[in-house]
């Protein structure tokens, strides 16, 4: 592609990935957000929870200095508590949604217009169950979206639901692409703020292809995120949903695999789509391994992405 790719999209970074110490919500938050603000490739910083009311007020700030956008990630919350919002025990299940309704509200506080979430961790609880748990995470995410439009003011927060593994690592209900769409599709007929997370890493965990997957979300997709995964080596630490960095020894995805990713975003109508954000993000989410430093992750992001560009298929009439 000749054309820039700020043409089409706002590439980001998930803050608490490449940082996972930011999972804790602690001050020190603070010094990583102004480290990554200061690359100019991440124009939306993904990030989560927050404790300090005055860190949020700073964060705020910094995002405005560096004219970044932020988007937040409710995920952390949902995981570390091991909650699930398709869970059959009505207590578990509203537990979950009240984790995510709390996200919210620092999301309204930071002027996020996306908030990404999983629906559970362990969601999926057998095939016996599998229609009694999509009916309840559909309930979930009717609650959780009523909550979001009651509480907008100036604008409207959109939810956007992530698709995770279903039988390696988070063992979510949601889960393969296929599943996802449906309840989409009944969510959004109440709920237009409202829509799908496609994860490049979480794609090959799936067992489904990148034009499968894209394919079959491209109604409700408004949000990417791109990564990669290790699922030959089990005794690996970074087999499962880790995100290494991208080539990664016996790793998923390398630059081709992002050049394919996009070429379908493309193909699929991605970056013409009115999405609730400035233009269709798609989101770098890295984590380090033991031993590998964020700065160099960051600049292998950097490279990976402008290789894998250069390889994207232009759609008809790009230049």
């Amino acid at each position: 592609m000749d054309t820039p790719w700020s043409a089409y999209m706002q590439v980001g970074l998930v803050h608490f990935m490449m940082f996972p110490e930011a999972m804790q919500g602690n001050d020190d938050v603070l010094q990583s957000i102004e480290r990554v603000a200061a690359d100019p490739l991440f124009e939306v910083l993904e990030i989560t929870k927050i404790k300090n009311p005055e860190v949020r007020r700073q964060v705020r700030d910094v995002a405005d200095m560096a004219h970044v956008d932020l988007g937040f990630g409710a995920q952390p919350g949902i995981l570390m508590n091991k909650l699930n919002t398709a869970a059959l025990d009505e207590d578990a299940r509203r537990a979950a949604v009240a984790e995510i309704k709390s996200s919210v509200d620092q999301a309204y506080e930071h002027g996020c217009k996306l908030l990404a979430m999983i629906d559970g961790l362990e969601s999926f609880q057998g095939e016996e169950n599998r229609e009694r748990a999509l009916g309840q995470v559909v309930k979930s995410l009717n609650e959780i979206c009523e909550y979001t439009e009651q509480q907008a003011k100036d604008y409207q927060l959109t939810i956007s639901l992530e698709t995770f593994d279903r039988s390696i690592e988070k063992k979510s209900l949601l889960g393969p692409t296929r599943d996802a769409v449906k309840v989409a599709d009944q969510v959004k007929a109440k709920h237009p703020n409202f829509g799908l997370t496609i994860d490049l890493s979480h794609i090959p965990l799936l067992g489904e292809t990148i034009e499968e997957s894209l394919t079959l979300a491209k109604d409700h997709i408004i949000h990417a995120h791109i990564g990669n995964c290790q699922m030959k080596d089990a005794s690996l630490p970074s087999y499962g949903d880790k995100h290494p960095r991208f080539g990664l020894p016996g790793g998923e995805n390398d630059s081709t695999d992002l050049a394919e990713f996009l070429s379908t975003l493309f193909k699929i109508g991605y970056f013409d789509k009115a999405v609730p954000t400035r233009r269709p993000v798609v989101t770098f989410e890295v984590r380090p391994l033991p031993g590998e430093k964020q700065d160099i992750l960051l600049a292998n992001c950097r490279r990976v992405f402008e290789e894998a560009w250069g390889k994207v298929q232009a759609p008809a009439g790009a230049k």
